[in-house]
């Protein structure tokens, strides 16, 4: 069931850097448009970063502008999570979701997303 497969997640210092991959695996999500959420222990899953297939418009979430970048290599077929000066509250599992849907007015929502991925823990010490 899982075709998206996460990687690049660690443990780092704060201020330090991280490039999360996702790829497909089993299939293409070109045409697809993908987003990056993240959920830490006790926490909701929240939305961090999106683009979209066709334009490669991005959307961010508030706490992470300026810091973090998504992009995507559709010749590689895979989605990046730049995170520069990451923070110990960044520390979460992060998930990578694909969405056949253009995205809407208010943006990527995570519950419009057909697939996900496992996830891959980013841990961010002080």
């Amino acid at each position: 069931q899982v075709q998206l497969v996460e990687s690049g997640g660690g443990l780092v210092q704060a201020g330090g850097s991280l490039r999360l991959s996702c790829a497909p695996s089993g299939r293409t999500f070109r045409r697809y448009a993908m987003g990056w959420f993240r959920q830490a222990p006790g926490k909701e899953r929240e939305f961090v970063a999106g683009i979209t297939w066709s334009v490669g418009r991005t959307y961010y979430a508030d706490f992470v502008k300026g810091r973090f970048t998504i992009s995507r290599d559709n010749a590689k077929d895979t989605v990046y999570l730049q995170m520069n000066s990451l923070k110990p509250e960044d520390t979460a599992v992060y998930y990578c979701a694909a969405d056949l849907n253009p995205y809407g007015l208010q943006g990527p929502r995570a519950e419009e997303h057909e697939y996900w991925g496992q996830g891959t823990q980013v841990t961010v010490s002080s």
